[in-house]
């Protein structure tokens, strides 16, 4: 895995609505994950500002991100951020590629479980509900296998349903007895 790193910051900052973020409550028992994050792209220097953005207000000011370049396909080195700079950092395999860990100077960290832009909002809310309770032991990529069985078994029951529907065990068991499935009945 190669990851690209660009050197250069861009001035002028990229507008972008707001963040779609989910944290555990303040003051509960701490957990694995301290929420989640559903960016709108795979482009940290777009979704990075408008996450500090949510965050710097009652998390204090976001100094640092780390990354694991498996989903993001450029890794800035810095970030123009309302008043600072966000340096950005990635970790190929010592990080779990469906997390983002942000560094702040009042609460320390922050680990989200990074849900991919292109999931369906059901599904993104699912997981950001299962990234967010008190004291919860499920890591980022535990919880993304877990939303990948449940979507696989939904959609082999979509199939199956769709088959019944379509005349797929009617049709084969009247097929073993001789009748034809198009036949008119009388």
């Amino acid at each position: 895995m190669t990851a690209t790193i660009e050197p250069t910051i861009i001035s002028e900052r990229l507008s972008s609505a707001t963040a779609r973020l989910s944290l555990t409550p303040t003051g509960s028992v701490p957990g694995l994950l301290d929420g989640a994050w559903w960016p709108r792209s795979r482009d940290l220097l777009r979704e990075i500002p408008t996450l500090t953005d949510a965050l710097d207000a009652c998390w204090g000011r976001i100094t640092r991100v780390t990354v694991n370049p498996t989903h993001w396909p450029v890794v800035p080195r810095k970030v123009p951020v309302a008043g600072h700079t966000v340096h950005v950092g990635w970790f190929a395999a010592e990080q779990d590629p469906n997390k983002v860990i942000l560094f702040s100077y009042t609460v320390g960290r922050l680990d989200l479980l990074v849900i991919p832009p292109e999931t369906d909002p059901a599904a993104a809310a699912r997981l950001m509900a299962a990234a967010t309770p008190p004291g919860g032991s499920r890591t980022a990529g535990g919880l993304m296998a877990d939303e990948a069985i449940s979507h696989n078994a939904a959609d082999s029951r979509r199939r199956e349903e769709e088959w019944e529907t379509d005349g797929g065990a009617a049709s084969a068991s009247a097929a073993a007895i001789g009748v034809s499935s198009s036949s008119p009945r009388r």
